[in-house]
């Protein structure tokens, strides 16, 4: 069985294409796909509990992303996550009324941040502040006070 040059380097092509196809996906997979920041102006919004929410995690109104979690900090004055969610400028017409809640996506637990729009006709701006939030559930606590009140119950 003679090799040629030729199926060496079909085969180092498709190798390298494998590694770069397996690149691209674990990018994809890790939200890093954007290299390049957008437009984009920030925004915050204070929660009593953040939950598993990361910097980079997803911020979608109505199933579409707009924009992405910044920053997240703990206040020392209120004790409240302070999380800094940087918006798409070409979504620039979300009303200073929208409310923030953290959610969870799919089986692994991913959570992003979801704005449902309210109805006021002033829009958000650079650094303005989403005033109604809704924190991460934590599923240990409501499983908790679920079994609390069935022996509660029981009694």
């Amino acid at each position: 069985m003679q090799h040629t040059s030729t199926q060496d380097t079909l085969v180092g092509l498709f190798v390298a294409s494998g590694i770069v196809g397996l690149f691209f996906l674990a990018m994809q997979v890790s939200n890093l796909t954007s290299f390049v920041d957008e437009d984009s102006y920030t925004v915050t919004a204070r929660f009593d509990n953040s939950g598993g929410l990361k910097i980079k995690s997803p911020v979608s109104a109505a199933g579409v992303k707009v924009g992405k979690v910044s920053s997240i900090y703990l206040d020392p004055k209120t004790y409240q996550s302070v999380v800094q969610l940087s918006i798409n400028s070409k979504f620039n017409t979300l009303p200073d009324d929208t409310t923030a809640s953290i959610f969870t996506a799919g089986l692994l637990g991913e959570q992003y941040v979801n704005l449902e729009p309210g109805g006021s006709d002033v829009y958000l701006q650079k650094n303005g502040k989403i005033e109604i939030t809704q924190s991460a559930i934590i599923l240990e606590k409501v499983i908790g006070q679920f079994l609390f009140k069935s022996a509660e119950e029981k009694k």
